[in-house]
């Protein structure tokens, strides 16, 4: 009991970190240091020391940012995309940012606006979203997050928001790329060893409109044994509040911190969608080779037979990144390889499927399917020049009621044979996507940019390519994907 106390008391002591980064894409003038492995940089957002920023256009109502402060700033999401059509989007907004004594940190932020969008890209991923008719559409995009360090070692975050685990441009674990959630996270930091968990409510549309909610429990352990080497065990489960016709609510047994889902599932006799994964990097100074796997569900017998069982599901994403200078210019590099089996992610019904409103949890595609991609970004002063490319390969359903195991969100059940299921197959779409962006910073304090993208894409589904220009403003506070 007397050693317990003797925790208590040297955790409580001590100067904390507070602030929260924003879930914003990685560009040539982020730090090193932010970077590195001692601050096991695969948990996004990353806490950190407050970013000291020049608020252009915010109002900030209390000076002594020392120890408090609270700022409101307008927001924007706006822009035009030529296509055959013009459409369009436009969305305005407050972001109020707020610190209390070092201890207390709060960023909330809600843009209103409407749209028009026959390619669905350019739609917003947001919180609330209605579809006026078959191309139009209002949303509401609202973000929250609370964070509370109490000492050095604890950090507790609640919001509605994204996560992201990895070191990657897409992430096999949790990514970015759909709608925000509500969750809440508890960070324990002891020097090279991180761990986290997440707690989150996800939600899918019945055929009558209605919203069914679904639960997630999440773990991450982050081990940095050297500053340059990093090594992550994560896992996952994916389950409904009503089971077998009785109402569970957030399970209780997942509510527990230091289990392994996969025991826990058997041991309460439910059919919880569990899996887990492994993630690695290693950082030579500028320089990060990082990778992951995901393992859902699986035969070691099979893998070894090398039969394409079905059932065999399971990921990687091999990847390096780096930054160098040259004429007082920064670059930033990545190139990147991820594929999936087919039926990863994917259950017998939506409410267990690793998915968030018809959106992927993870890879954009879904399953069944691999991906190259590259990009290098530039910087001189307030002005970023971005090139991105990706070529895929992916297998989409046929029309005959039948998974092929691309759609997470089309039941297994249906999958047609029990061997030789190989990636692509099904309806095989080759693709390519080339983007050529140019943005301004206008503001930094709110990341609000004027930018311009080419955006060039084919595949073998459409008989030619297509060539978008998209032009607008934006406070660039979460990543806005159209790369994919």
């Amino acid at each position: 009991m007397g050693k317990i106390l003797l925790f208590l008391l040297i955790s409580l002591s001590g100067f904390s970190q507070i602030e929260v980064g924003s879930l914003y894409e990685e560009l040539p003038n982020d730090t090193i240091y932010q970077l590195s492995a001692r601050s096991h940089s695969e948990i996004k957002p990353s806490i950190r020391i407050e970013n000291k920023v020049n608020y252009k256009y915010s109002y900030k109502f209390i000076n002594d940012s020392s120890k408090s402060y609270f700022i409101v700033s307008p927001i924007i999401d706006a822009g035009l995309q030529f296509e055959k059509s013009i459409e369009y989007k436009t969305g305005l907004g407050l972001k109020i940012t707020g610190k209390y004594k070092n201890k207390l940190f709060y960023t909330i932020s809600a843009i209103q606006g409407i749209g028009k969008d026959n390619s669905k890209l350019f739609q917003p991923k947001s919180y609330i979203f209605h579809q006026k008719n078959e191309n139009r559409f209002n949303y509401t995009d609202l973000r929250a997050r609370f964070s509370y360090t109490p000492n050095k070692i604890f950090n507790f975050q609640a919001g509605v928001d994204h996560n992201f685990f990895g070191e990657g441009n897409r992430s096999l674990l949790l990514s970015d790329y759909g709608h925000p959630y509500p969750f809440a996270q508890i960070r324990t930091n002891f020097g090279k060893i991180e761990y986290t968990m997440l707690y989150q409510i996800y939600r899918e549309q019945t055929k009558e409109n209605r919203w069914k909610e679904k639960f997630s429990s999440a773990h991450l352990l982050s081990f940095n044994p050297t500053k340059w080497l990093n090594f992550g065990f994560f896992e996952s489960v994916i389950f409904s509040p009503k089971d077998k016709g009785l109402f569970r609510g957030f399970d209780a047994e997942y509510l527990n911190p230091v289990i392994f889902f996969r025991p826990q599932e058997y041991s309460i006799g439910s059919s919880d969608n569990t899996f887990m994964g492994l993630l690695f990097s290693v950082k030579r100074k500028r320089h990060t080779l990082y990778g992951q796997t995901i393992l859902d569900d699986f035969l070691v017998s099979e893998i070894i037979a090398r039969r394409g069982y079905w059932s065999n599901k399971f990921g990687g994403q091999l990847g390096l990144k780096g930054r160098f200078n040259s004429n007082n210019q920064n670059f930033f590099y990545r190139v990147e390889f991820n594929f999936v089996r087919p039926y990863t992610y994917s259950h017998a019904n939506i409410n267990e499927n690793y998915g968030n409103q018809n959106y992927p949890l993870a890879h954009p595609y879904g399953a069944n399917f691999f991906e190259l991609l590259g990009e290098i970004k530039w910087q001189k002063q307030n002005f970023i020049y971005k090139i991105f490319g990706n070529y895929y390969v992916h297998g989409g359903d046929k029309k005959d009621g039948i998974s092929y195991g691309g759609n997470i969100y089309v039941s297994y059940n249906t999958y047609p044979k029990y061997y030789n299921n190989y990636i692509g197959q099904g309806v095989k779409e080759n693709g390519l996507n080339l983007i050529f962006s140019v943005a301004c910073i206008l503001d930094k304090a709110t990341n609000l940019q004027f930018f311009i993208e080419n955006h060039l894409q084919g595949n073998t589904v459409i008989s030619e390519p297509i060539y978008k220009f998209v032009i607008g403003f934006r406070s660039c506070l979460w990543n806005d994907y159209r790369n994919y």
